[in-house]
């Protein structure tokens, strides 16, 4: 199918520019960026884009969709209190929960922009074909692109954090001394069989690995994953470094930080991933760099979770591949590419006296496309309007209030739009959302299914909500002691 988008603004990320200009579009791949007018095959289906702005395809680094069913169930939650409402916040799941949250997931990207995403979803106690079968359709059924890495761990929060266990009350030790995580021996085995059944189209779905947090993984778990990733050329991607007190954590279990514990297991590589990466210092940039590894940078979450901000621009400085992630809807309540790359611009400027080092428009809008793009090792297919690469394009009403007047379109792309103005979106050729609505999935009867699931899962985590309420006070208290009794260093960034 042959189709000539004309009229259109179109952002160019490499240049640095919005100019007008015409797309020939076949199949799922741009053709040609053309001059307004270029000569097109009179078969074409032609597509006006006047008074829009044409975007690639926004690209979220880091997701979690299970978490798609957890919007506003927290207020002052640090991350690990996150964690442990973890068993009543995304237990209980059925094969149809999961799919389910994963449309969730993908609709709200989609209508904010978004057309590719790295998801480390969560099944309990590990993950399963069935499940993950279920995940990548939800994805399917909005056409959203994703890259899939199950979230794993082989150590519970209550041994992962040092002391916590001890710290808890008789009762609740006993209770906590039950909850078990599946050894690696569980996770190996069930990823290897997903990855060697594995049939989904490569550049619709493709698979990764999720060791969820260090702390919260054997060293014997995680030189598996190494070894799995290497065997497959997998990604990997974690959760590192993310909160002060996984920092001192790390210390007090390895001697080390988080990021030279990995490097000493030879788990970083270019393929690899850390998400947040909040209280990482400039020697541990510098082993990630070495490594080609990359950063998922979750400035929302980081903020809500009261985990800290991360120093970005010293990620570029050290060469590191930087891309935006929303964090899950649990811990963002969320999944607005727009909202992140604004916090990712303002969040900068608390961490540099001087205007010259903080992240510009165009810095947060190459992370949130190319930058996402090779995270996602969708390098040279998604991430830029050019010739060659997949037709992931998001179409912008020029005349939302946002760009009136239009002075600058990377500056209103980041500091003032906010979704509103998100009119259509086209994933590999075909428009899935046009005119705000969706062309060929029923969003409408997503809501639905989607109470009814939350009324069931509410009853059936009713227990779990209430042990995990009862522990809550033990895992704050503890966790704020335990960082507040090191001050771990942190290279300031100039």
């Amino acid at each position: 199918m042959l189709q000539v988008i004309r009229n259109g603004l179109v952002l160019d990320i490499a240049g640095r520019k919005a100019d007008k200009a015409d797309l020939l579009i076949e199949g799922d791949v741009i053709r040609k960026v053309g001059a307004p007018g270029m000569a097109a095959p009179e078969a074409a289906l032609e597509i006006d884009a006047y008074d829009q702005l044409i975007i690639p395809g926004l690209v979220n680094s880091h997701t979690h969709g299970h978490g798609s069913f957890g919007k506003g169930l927290g207020d002052k939650w640090s991350l690990e209190l996150l964690l442990n409402a973890a068993p009543w916040t995304s237990g209980g799941f059925t094969l149809e929960d999961k799919r389910l949250a994963a449309q969730l997931n993908a609709a709200e990207m989609v209508l904010k922009g978004c057309t590719s995403a790295y998801d480390m979803y969560f099944e309990f106690p590990t993950a399963s074909k069935e499940g993950l079968s279920a995940i990548v359709q939800g994805y399917r059924d909005l056409g959203v692109r994703v890259v899939l890495a199950p979230m794993m761990a082989d150590i519970t929060l209550f041994r992962a954090i040092p002391g916590l266990m001890e710290a808890l009350p008789d009762e609740l030790r006993t209770r906590a001394d039950t909850m078990k995580a599946a050894p690696q021996e569980a996770h190996i085995s069930i990823c290897r069989d997903i990855l060697e059944s594995w049939t989904f189209d490569a550049e619709q779905a493709r698979p990764a690995l999720g060791p969820t947090i260090p702390l919260h993984c054997t060293d014997a778990f995680l030189t598996a994953c190494r070894d799995l990733a290497t065997e497959h050329e997998l990604g990997i991607q974690m959760h590192l470094a993310e909160s002060r007190v996984q920092a001192v954590a790390a210390q007090t279990r390895y001697g080390m930080s988080l990021a030279a514990h990995l490097e000493r297991l030879g788990v970083l590589s270019e393929r690899f991933t850390g998400a947040h990466c909040v209280w990482l210092d400039q020697e541990d940039m510098r082993r990630l760099a070495a490594h080609g590894a990359g950063v998922a940078h979750n400035p929302g979450s980081n903020l809500r979770l009261g985990s800290g901000i991360a120093p970005a621009r010293s990620f570029l400085d050290h060469g590191l591949t930087v891309g935006i992630g929303t964090d899950g809807s649990g811990s963002s309540d969320n999944q607005n590419m727009f909202e992140a790359m604004r916090m990712a611009a303002f969040v900068s400027r608390t961490k540099n006296a001087e205007p010259d080092r903080w992240l510009g428009t165009w810095d947060v809008l190459e992370m949130a496309t190319v930058g996402g793009a090779k995270l996602l090792g969708m390098s040279g297919k998604t991430g830029l309007i050019t010739d060659g690469y997949k037709a992931d394009l998001v179409f912008l009403d020029l005349t939302n209030v946002n760009f009136i007047p239009l002075n600058n379109v990377a500056n209103q792309l980041v500091n003032c739009e906010e979704s509103s103005a998100v009119q259509s979106v086209m994933i590999g050729g075909k428009m899935v959302l046009e005119n705000r609505m969706f062309t060929s999935f029923d969003f409408d009867g997503l809501r639905g299914k989607v109470a009814a699931a939350l009324d069931r899962l509410r009853t059936d985590n009713r227990e779990a909500r209430a042990v995990s309420e009862m522990m809550a006070r033990y895992v704050s208290s503890h966790c704020v002691g335990l960082a507040c009794s090191h001050q771990e260093g942190r290279a300031a960034e100039t």
